[in-house]
């Protein structure tokens, strides 16, 4: 959530800035701003609402073309998304300049000793905390500066600052919140994430936690928390800036969900050689698969549906005892992490707070740490002792689909590897299991084909206020995700329940042509579930059934059917939710909601 972007160097920096902030977009914000060097002072504009908004204001107002600056897009958690509370923000008597990432967990604290030596706050947010304290410490040294910030400031930051009358620099850091520079010929860049400077280079510096960087325009040098200079190697971006753009799609949402098929493929194909799982990645020997005592998964939003998953997969082919964590409540329950347990730990973007911090927590107590991660070089990544990288390249819309599938297939893989090491899987199952992996991109395209017919259903209901989505075993994960990708760009009320439960509650909200998604792929389940559509059904739900191709028995009772091409069991969540996730979509389009930007959220959530 929220973005930086910062340039220095010989072009005009206000269009640049702009540029950047329209490529982090996707992360989430209520409002933006951006400062600029005009002359050896800063000038900043600020606004709540959209980046065309802030366009609409610089055109009207005007901006200095000084070559030097920075801007933010926000997402407000310490103050509501105003004008005021926009970034960035002003220091001491004006002379600093800040943008933020993150949250100052002392800054009530900071803010009072502040007031008593006489500054003077005008927005509620955290951010102008640090923009005082920044001028607090400066006195002339910037590096110096930043670095008591850093040692006196509790939580999480990436920070970018211009100091008046130093228009040749500007001073950055991080810690716990994801920040990079590019570089450029005699100019130079920094952002929140790498889509910001792609259009303008692909070499950049990936910093870690508490170190800073200081940008000139024929220069980047980096330094640690207390001022050591540092030295790291230039990360190059491979993927192309076609792959962050939307390609002639409406929505990059809409793009992603046609990028499965390749998702999929690219993730699992190198993995699966001559009929037998192969994760080259994959730090455990058979031996350390054999004494893996419990598998700790922790995740967020959609991860944590692939964890939950993962579990009934890989208890059901490996026997590994799994527990299944929302990283938000892993570390605060005292989890009880033993010899030879396994954290793993599953992120889009590789630095979601929580997920960070039920990684480090993890470690902290002893756990192994096996991380699932869509971001190269991300925190998550370059802290776990294995990471599998999923190979969706950029995922832009906030609500995910193609980083979530890979997540899956990733899942699978482990699931079958941990199987094989204990001997619970024959050679002969492993290679039609690995040829059905395979041929799950052939299947998906062709769920992607019915993409009218699913475009037609979802008119049919947009006019909904509730749906509910029930489901069994991996079917009740599918639901889950179905029912979150629903609710997070349509806006309507929708949950999901393990059908079992409906006669514990849950049925009470059943009424007259209530919609009720029944996700039934399992077919061990299905006649169970089967019981399910009936009860709803006889209470006046219409009844939408997600189905095998074979499974005609729910045809009696449901009032549209999706059918899926049939495929082993435990591989079904890979057809199920390619359908769920198109229906969502044209269901949020016929509401008229932004699918990309969905109201009150971020891609990636980089506070707690």
């Amino acid at each position: 959530m929220c973005g930086i972007v910062g340039y220095i160097g010989g072009r005009s920096a206000s269009p640049v800035l702009i540029d950047g902030l329209k490529k982090l977009e996707y992360r989430g914000y209520d409002s933006a701003g951006v400062a600029v060097f005009n002359g050896d002072v800063v000038e900043v504009k600020k606004t709540k609402g959209r980046i065309a908004d802030l366009e609409k204001k610089l055109s009207a107002e005007g901006i200095s073309s000084g070559c030097v600056g920075i801007g933010h897009t926000r997402w407000a958690t310490h103050g509501a998304p105003d004008d005021v509370n926009a970034h960035p923000h002003k220091g001491g008597n004006g002379r600093i300049t800040l943008v933020h990432n993150g949250i100052i967990e002392n800054y009530i604290e900071l803010k009072i000793m502040l007031e008593q030596k006489g500054y003077k706050f005008v927005s509620q947010t955290d951010t102008e905390v640090l923009a005082h304290l920044f001028d607090f410490f400066y006195s002339g040294d910037s590096l110096k500066a930043m670095s008591n910030v850093m040692k006196t400031v509790r939580g999480s930051y990436a920070v970018a600052v211009l100091i008046d009358g130093r228009p040749d620099e500007i001073i950055a850091a991080r810690k716990d919140s994801p920040l990079i520079v590019g570089l450029g010929e005699n100019e130079n860049f920094l952002a929140s994430d790498i889509p910001a400077v792609l259009k303008y280079t692909r070499d950049c510096y990936l910093l870690d936690d508490n170190q800073m960087a200081l940008l000139k325009q024929s220069s980047v040098k980096l330094y640690d928390i207390d001022g050591n200079e540092v030295h790291k190697d230039i990360y190059h971006v491979t993927w192309d800036v076609e792959a962050a753009e939307k390609g002639g799609f409406d929505h990059f949402m809409k793009k992603e969900i046609s990028e499965q098929p390749k998702t999929v493929h690219d993730t699992v194909t190198p993995r699966i050689k001559d009929g037998k799982v192969v994760i080259d990645e994959l730090g455990l020997s058979d031996e350390d698969i054999k004494n893996i005592g419990t598998i700790h998964i922790v995740a967020c939003g959609s991860a944590w549906h692939v964890g939950t998953a993962a579990r009934y997969i890989i208890e059901k082919l490996a026997r590994i005892p799994c527990e299944v964590d929302l990283a938000s409540e892993f570390r605060y329950r005292n989890p009880i992490i033993k010899e030879n347990d396994i954290c793993l730990v599953i992120s889009q973007s590789g630095e979601t707070a929580d997920t960070l911090a039920a990684l480090r927590e993890a470690k902290s107590k002893g756990a192994r740490t096996i991380s699932i991660v869509n971001v190269i070089a991300s925190t998550i990544a370059r802290e776990s002792d294995d990471v599998i990288y999923t190979m969706a390249g950029p995922e832009i819309a906030v609500a995910t689909t193609k980083a979530f599938s890979a997540q899956l297939c990733v899942s699978y893989l482990l699931a079958l590897k941990f199987a094989k090491a204990k001997s619970l899987l024959s050679e002969s199952d492993e290679e039609k299991y690995c040829a059905e992996i395979l041929r799950l991109p052939e299947l998906i395209e062709g769920i992607l084909k019915t993409d009218s017919a699913l475009k037609e259903l979802a008119k049919s209901y947009a006019d909904s206020e509730n749906v509910f989505f029930i489901g069994r075993g991996l079917d009740y994960a599918i639901s889950l995700e179905g029912s979150l990708k629903l609710k997070e760009i349509s806006y309507i009320h929708s949950e999901a329940y393990a059908a079992g439960e409906l006669k514990h509650g849950t049925i009470s909200l059943i009424e007259d042509k209530t919609p009720v998604f029944a996700v039934a792929t399992q077919s061990d389940l299905n006649e169970k579930t089967l019981g399910n559509i009936k009860e709803v059904k006889a209470r006046g739900a219409r009844v939408i059934a997600l189905v095998g191709e074979n499974h005609s028995a729910a045809d009696e009772f449901a009032d549209d059917i999706i059918r899926l091409p049939e495929i082993s069991d435990f591989l079904m969540p890979s057809l199920a939710v390619v359908p769920l996730q198109i229906f969502a979509y044209y269901m949020a389009l016929g509401r008229g909601c932004d699918v990309d930007k969905p109201r009150n959220l971020a891609k990636s959530v980089t506070v707690e």
